[in-house]
């Protein structure tokens, strides 16, 4: 018998509701079946953590006196975006300082960027804010130079444009020499192979066609909750999939948001990729609301059913050649070691399963306690099983 929102909910509000981790679900599964998991179980919590590059914020400066329209910002050296309104600015993870030497002095440390600026606000950190403009008879100052935190600005909204990558690439480096990439520093003669994400845990993998996940789904978002408010950025969807359905390259993402205030440097960290840049690491975490038996076999997914392709990341890549080198999972990855072209190559994960995991833990406890409701989608997201 197939179950509502409404009716997880209630069971949510009264304590009753059966809620599991994904990681749990996997093997209540495969003891019981679909069929009976489905009608035990309410709730699955999935999760990720690791770097989250289309991420930023939108902060509110609060007017001062005598009132002025920012031309343009900067929070610690690091310029944000001013062009929307008077006081409104947004701040992006992968941003840099103006006198960062970037990649000048090959490979680049790029210490301090945007991500960087959004953890100090999250942890309550003093931020410098510089602000130049033009003078308006109604904004007639032209500059600022202060110091704030985030309880010193009235709104500041983490609004992200793509996240969660439903599966992605595991990157190689077929040259005779070290490069240094957004999946991290690749050596000569594929001396690693690198990849990111949380594989079984993973939000849009315990639901590959986003029966459950849409627009308006709450989801725990950097330690707080949050919302999905769109498809992602580059959301793929029409990708070749498994028989199980699951995609076997990059495919869905999601646009998220919640309010900076509540979260936590836990969750949000800012953080730096040799060679490469600033970016965000981030903690996100989706209660999938078992429906019916077509849920509960989706949220079984085991870490050995999801393919992932390996892609050349120092010709095949920078140059757009859609050319794959193989096929791994992400048992195989989490172990350690894959096979690719007849070489033994050793593995590393960008994104943490232990936080993932953990974020799934905390979720479930959130929901258990009755501190954490399911909000059903107010929009499908493109390429959805209705």
């Amino acid at each position: 018998m197939a179950k509502t929102y409404v009716q997880i909910n209630e069971k949510i509000a009264k304590g009753e509701a059966v809620v599991v981790t994904a990681e749990e679900m996997t093997e209540i599964v495969a003891a019981e079946g679909a069929k009976k998991a489905a009608q035990e179980v309410d709730v699955v919590t999935t999760g990720t953590f690791g770097p989250m590059c289309s991420s930023g914020v939108f902060l509110n400066l609060g007017q001062i006196k005598p009132r002025m329209k920012f031309e343009k910002a900067w929070l610690s050296g690091v310029p944000a975006y001013a062009g929307m309104a008077a006081v409104d600015v947004y701040i992006g993870a992968t941003e840099l300082p103006d006198d960062d030497p970037r990649n000048k002095v090959f490979p680049g440390a790029f210490e301090y960027g945007g991500g960087h600026v959004i953890e100090d606000l999250v942890s309550g950190k003093p931020v410098r804010l510089r602000g130049i403009a033009y003078g308006t008879d109604c904004y007639p100052r032209r500059e600022i130079e202060k110091t704030v935190t985030i309880r010193d600005v009235p709104e500041a909204i983490l609004t992200n444009p793509r996240n969660a990558y439903q599966n992605y690439n595991v990157a190689v480096n077929k040259s005779d020499k070290v490069i240094y990439t957004y999946m991290g520093i690749l050596q000569p003669h594929m001396g690693n192979a690198n990849y990111c994400s949380a594989g079984q845990l993973s939000p849009l993998l315990n639901d590959p066609f986003y029966r459950t996940i849409g627009v308006g789904t709450r989801i725990f978002l950097g330690g707080t909750q949050g919302y999905v408010w769109s498809a992602g950025t580059q959301h793929n969807p029409g990708v070749a999939r498994t028989e199980k359905g699951l995609p076997k390259t990059p495919a869905a993402t999601l646009a998220v948001t919640g309010n900076l205030k509540e979260m936590s440097p836990e969750w949000v960290r800012g953080a730096s990729l040799t060679g490469y840049g600033a970016t965000l690491a981030l903690g996100i975490g989706v209660p999938i609301p078992i429906l019916d038996e077509e849920m509960a076999a989706y949220t079984a997914v085991r870490d050995e059913d999801i393919c992932v392709q390996v892609v050349d990341y120092s010709r095949d890549y920078p140059q757009g050649r859609n050319k794959v080198l193989g096929f791994v999972n992400y048992r195989q990855l989490r172990d350690g070691k894959i096979t690719v072209e007849g070489k033994e190559v050793p593995t590393g994960g960008l994104s943490s399963y232990a936080r993932a995991k953990d974020i799934t833990n905390l979720l479930k406890q959130m929901i258990k306690e009755g501190k954490f409701f399911l909000s059903e989608p107010v929009a499908q997201l493109p390429g959805a099983k209705a």
